[in-house]
């Protein structure tokens, strides 16, 4: 069952330089509010650490209240600012709860990284049906309710301070072509259209919209398959060549962030150099 519970770990000590540089360049995002969704492992855990070690405040959500809770220590320990919220993104009322939540303890955010996601390929013949709809649930309902719930607050921080950003996570297979992931590639262009429309309607507005668009990434995503064919291709591709690390994406996102509010890239192809499509 979801769960609404939350936790909270917050500092207000300075963060920690990575070498000799002081002042903004230093830490680039400083005085920023991050959300990240799906942070209790692979991307969005990696990504929470990369932001606040860029000088952003996280938070992070996700189901598992005693993941976040860990992560978030973390962070503080690093000398990092994190707030912990478990909260199902399928469900649009622990989402608007979070993002008031937001609003009241830091402010509201003007980073977001929608990235909460899964991954379930299967022949479609076999009629995966609860398979199909919990990637559609996830991976696009969840996907709009995050976006409705910060949007609002997006869109004022840029008014305030002449940018904030929206990254969505979308995935290579948006664009090509991967039997028996039929429904998940479906999910992900959907992710990567929107992107562009949210992109044309909040440009004008100073919020940046990306999509990023891995390609094979060493995650969590990869236990949830049940399907025996996909395993094999999986387990095949990886002797085949080296992945990505979460760690990779993590960057990627920081370096959008951190670019000045005039540069937006609406869509970034992140491969393995093995990967060929």
């Amino acid at each position: 069952m979801p769960t609404h519970a939350s936790s909270t770990h917050t500092t207000s000590a300075a963060l920690p330089l990575a070498g000799p540089l002081t002042g903004p360049a230093a830490l680039p995002l400083a005085g920023r509010t991050a959300v990240i969704t799906g942070a209790s492992s692979g991307i969005g855990e990696a990504t929470a650490e990369e932001l606040a070690g860029l000088g952003a405040r996280v938070v992070v959500l996700a189901r598992r209240a005693e993941r976040l809770s860990a992560l978030a220590d973390r962070i503080e320990r690093a000398g990092g600012t994190a707030l912990a919220i478990a909260a199902d993104v399928t469900d649009p009322v622990s989402v608007r709860a979070a993002a008031d939540r937001v609003a009241a303890e830091l402010g509201g955010a003007d980073l977001l990284f929608n990235n909460a996601g899964v991954m379930l390929p299967a022949p479609v013949e076999e009629l995966a049906v609860d398979q199909w709809q919990r990637q559609i649930d996830l991976n696009v309902s969840g996907l709009m309710n995050v976006v409705g719930a910060f949007t609002p607050q997006l869109v004022a921080a840029a008014a305030e301070r002449g940018v904030a950003d929206l990254v969505n996570t979308s995935s290579i297979a948006a664009r090509n072509i991967f039997p028996t992931f039929a429904v998940y590639s479906a999910t992900k262009a959907y992710v990567t259209h929107l992107s562009v429309h949210l992109r044309a309607e909040l440009g004008p507005k100073r919020v940046r919209v990306s999509a990023i668009e891995p390609g094979i990434v060493g995650t969590e995503l990869q236990s949830h398959v049940t399907d025996r064919g996909a395993l094999d291709w999986l387990e095949g591709s990886k002797e085949a060549m080296e992945w990505l690390t979460p760690g990779d994406i993590a960057r990627t996102v920081g370096f959008l962030a951190a670019l000045p509010p005039r540069v937006n890239l609406q869509q970034v192809t992140v491969m393995p150099t093995g990967q060929a499509s």
